[in-house]
């Protein structure tokens, strides 16, 4: 922090001030006092992240916006500085969520460039974890009949849609999270399942492993949970609703967008695609 060309990224809880549609990265000089984190060496350049208090952050509290509201700056402007992006929301939200020791419920202190949490009590050591997740593009058929199977969430507005995605249960292959997740959401049957692709996912601590899957059935029977509605889309219905902004779907540098991406063929540049 003592040298002027360290560029530091300052977390408010687990938010971001963007600064004129890009990520905000200033001089240690400029930086307020928290809780400091390493995020490593990019460019022969020391970047690390201070984490502070919400109500100790600078600027109007509006301003300070979560992850997902930076993703598409990240993607249309510097899609390089996402890994330290994403290790710094990841290591703030492990520091808010991890207060207290679990084995003594003693008091916690930063240690290892805030890598590490160690108890004040027993000496306990803890570490940031990461939970692995999936997440999946689905299709049937062949040619232009080909199509891909997208989910609406309850929570979602009108309009939106994107791959299914869920967390593997202990003792389960990814590959089986897969087929037991779509299963369990909408009820078709996956039969072969191949590796996409991962991402970091600090929401609150994923890793978002990729699959392309298979299915063995084409009926949909919605769990009316958490997916509202689902549906299979070919390239002709996606492009159309697309194009019309009735189908919006997740534009950037998710890995839905990656793995949808991927089965269309080209990139997503439609008014429905943000």
């Amino acid at each position: 922090m003592s040298d002027p060309a360290t560029r530091v990224l300052v977390v408010s809880g687990n938010r971001l001030r963007p600064v004129d549609g890009a990520v905000d990265w200033v001089s240690p000089d400029q930086a307020p006092d928290g809780t400091l984190v390493l995020l490593g060496d990019r460019d022969d350049t020391v970047h690390v992240a201070v984490i502070v208090r919400p109500e100790d952050a600078p600027g109007d509290p509006a301003e300070w916006v979560p992850l997902r509201d930076v993703l598409t700056l990240l993607a249309d402007g510097t899609p390089d500085q996402a890994p330290l992006v994403m290790h710094a929301i990841g290591l703030a939200e492990w520091h808010h969520a991890t207060r207290f020791c679990p084995r003594c419920g003693g008091t916690l202190v930063s240690r290892a460039a805030g890598h590490e949490l160690r108890c004040t009590q027993c000496d306990r050591p803890q570490f940031p974890r990461t939970d692995p997740a999936v997440i999946m593009a689905i299709t049937h058929g062949d040619g232009d009949d080909e199509a891909i199977l997208l989910g609406r969430n309850r929570a979602w507005p009108p309009g939106r849609w994107s791959t299914l995605a869920g967390f593997c249960e202990p003792g389960e292959t990814l590959e089986d999270a897969v087929r037991r997740e779509v299963d369990e959401e909408v009820g078709v049957r996956v039969g072969e399942v191949s590796y996409f692709g991962s991402q970091p996912w600090p929401l609150p601590a994923s890793l978002m492993l990729g699959f392309i899957g298979r299915a063995t059935s084409t009926e949909i029977d919605v769990d009316g949970a958490e997916i509202e509605e689902a549906r299979w889309w070919t390239r002709a219905d996606f492009e159309a609703a697309g194009r019309s902004g009735e189908l919006v779907v997740p534009r950037g540098i998710s890995i839905s967008s990656s793995l949808i991406e991927s089965w269309f063929g080209r990139p997503l540049d439609g008014p429905g695609w943000d």
